[in-house]
């Protein structure tokens, strides 16, 4: 059990607290116990048990249902509160938008204890009558529960990640096969996966058949299966599972089958094949077994296509005159941009947070806490953040030549205005600018709103521009094209959130962004030292849009990107001049 299921665990009996209207002190000290375990940087399943008190600073009482739970899955109160609360009611926690107390109010008023109860009542104008709801609430409910059933039996990227890697460890331990690799949505890296896919070459396909079927977690579905095809779904999420068994000779040929995306296999080659040449990835897999996926390629007459960019989006064509790109690399970034510390909502401090990426071999830190506007996430006031100024001063001194920048999430106002007035925004050494709040405007309105803040001279980036949550809450709606191109006007940079949740910009918008002349950087939005590690994800999402390390601002050198700030910011107008020509 990792820290962030304990996370979960924890929060959870918070929140069936709150939902059965018990002590609000223990419900603070349950949520108080979530964030300490947040701040965690080892496993805690990994210490001893009776020093979790003095290794992890929680308290005895804390501590020692932290062990509950690690030695049993579970603990007193939370296995209390569970058989307390019918199981449907707990699946309304998860829906985005409506909290313990809402839900209390449908469950003992309404008697509603599921999603399609819930839905049948607001369909039939019920919940807008309760107390506190209203229409609008009803709405948003409705709007939710469709968002949930659309996500149902799908994993984010890093969740489908890990499950396909078990699942590969199990088959390379099986006897009788000799190569195995993951496939599919998975390897293509699309940011949430309904097929986990998996290719095994192997002379016994039983004995395969066998260990997929004697997995905890995973339920066969012998319908669906045969001899060389194990398919079935993972028990917890209901996301499928397919694995395909081969002949050892046939394994590359079926890899590339199972990777990658039908209009990559199925869109000609050529305009004008010659008489009996294969037009088709597809008709060339048929006609000969490769040994390695590039012979395949270079027998088709064509560059080299990454797993990742092999989507049927024009990447054939390219491959066709040798001009795909080099694709950005983990190795390529030198520093981490927008990351949060405990100034505003982020676990760790800016020390740490800068130390930590520092012994990672990085070379710089941006950090970016939430600006005033932002009171959820204690954002900070003039105040705070001249005290944060004067800090990374002297981190800086202290430090070189690692370098922290100034920067700052300013949020966009409704009205398109950066939070802060010119005075302040002026003392950063860069700005991501990025919604946070009514998220309910319609596309003309959203877009606006938007273009108004690329148009604010001190924008420097564009922070996750959707603002969607993968899974669990839709996209703000954008005229992308719109801001994309306002973005290249008025040279402002757009961030890959590479938090697995956002992954915003999406990749299929990178190549048009790169056609525009549009900088990209791969930013974690990391509020833990933890939060770094998401980099690889936003990587990822930059390869599949054809991201190379030239078009990556963070891919740059910490002298560089101090050059690139100090000129941006000196070529802005006198504050007064441009607050009046912008925002009137």
């Amino acid at each position: 059990m990792d820290n962030r299921a304990l996370i979960r665990a924890f929060r959870l009996t918070a929140q069936l607290m709150e939902l059965h209207e018990e002590n609000p002190f223990k419900i603070r000290a349950y949520e108080g116990t979530a964030n300490a375990l947040e701040q965690l940087t080892v496993p805690v399943a990994d210490l001893d048990r009776t020093g979790l008190p003095d290794r992890t600073g929680l308290s005895k009482t804390a501590a020692a249902k932290v062990a509950e739970m690690l030695d049993t899955g579970s603990f007193e109160e939370l296995t209390r509160l569970l058989a307390a609360t019918p199981p449907g009611v707990v699946e309304l926690l998860k829906i985005k938008g409506i909290g313990p107390k809402k839900i209390r109010s449908l469950w003992k008023e309404l008697g509603i204890e599921g999603a399609e109860q819930l839905r049948e009542a607001a369909q039939n104008d019920e919940v807008s009558k309760l107390k506190g709801f209203g229409q609008k609430t009803q709405q948003g409910i409705l709007e939710a529960l469709d968002f949930t059933d659309q996500s149902r039996g799908k994993l984010l990227y890093p969740q489908a990640e890990e499950l396909a890697h078990e699942l590969l460890a199990r088959l390379q331990a099986t006897a009788g096969i000799t190569e195995a690799a993951v496939a599919g949505e998975v390897r293509r890296r699309l940011e949430t996966v309904e097929t986990v896919g998996l290719v095994a070459a192997t002379a016994d396909p039983a004995a395969a058949h066998a260990t997929l079927n004697s997995l905890d977690g995973l339920t066969p579905d012998p319908l669906r299966s045969g001899p060389f095809a194990w398919r079935g779904t993972a028990t917890a999420s209901g996301v499928k599972v397919e694995v395909l068994l081969v002949a050892p000779a046939a394994f590359t040929n079926q890899l590339l089958l199972s990777t990658a995306a039908e209009n990559h296999l199925s869109e000609a080659l050529l305009e004008a094949p010659q008489p009996g040449q294969p037009a088709t990835l597809r008709q060339w897999l048929k006609r000969e077994q490769f040994a390695t996926e590039p012979a395949l390629y270079e027998r088709a007459g064509l560059q080299y296509v990454e797993p990742e960019l092999r989507e049927g989006l024009g990447e054939l064509a390219l491959a066709r005159e040798n001009k795909l790109p080099t694709l950005l690399e983990d190795a390529d970034l030198r520093g981490s941009l927008h990351n949060h510390s405990t100034y505003s909502d982020g676990s760790h401090s800016l020390r740490e947070m800068a130390t930590f990426l520092r012994d990672q071999g990085y070379e710089y830190l941006g950090i970016c806490d939430h600006s005033q506007a932002a009171h959820y996430a204690n954002g900070l006031p003039p105040e705070r953040v001249r005290q944060q100024h004067r800090e990374i001063d002297e981190l800086n001194q202290e430090l070189a030549p690692f370098r922290i920048f100034k920067g700052i999430e300013s949020d966009i106002l409704s009205d398109g205005s950066l939070d802060y007035p010119p005075t302040v925004l002026e003392t950063f050494d860069f700005i991501v600018a990025s919604v946070h709040s009514n998220l309910k405007m319609d596309e003309r309105k959203a877009t606006t709103r938007v273009l108004r803040a690329i148009e604010n001279p001190y924008t420097t980036m564009l922070g996750h521009p959707t603002g969607r949550l993968l899974l669990r809450r839709e996209g703000y709606p954008l005229d992308h094209k719109a801001v994309i191109d306002a973005c290249a006007k008025h040279n402002v940079i757009i961030e890959i959130n590479a938090n697995p949740y956002r992954l915003d910009l999406d990749w299929r918008w990178v190549r048009y962004a790169l056609d525009q002349g549009v900088q990209l950087s791969i930013n974690p939005d990391a509020h833990h030292t933890n939060g770094y590690a998401d980099m690889r994800y936003g990587v990822f999402m930059g390869r599949k849009g054809g991201l190379t390390k030239d078009m990556t601002f963070n891919a740059k050198s910490a002298a560089e990107v101090a050059e690139y700030f100090a000129k941006r910011k000196a070529g802005i107008k006198p504050p007064l001049e441009f607050k009046d020509s912008l925002f009137g």
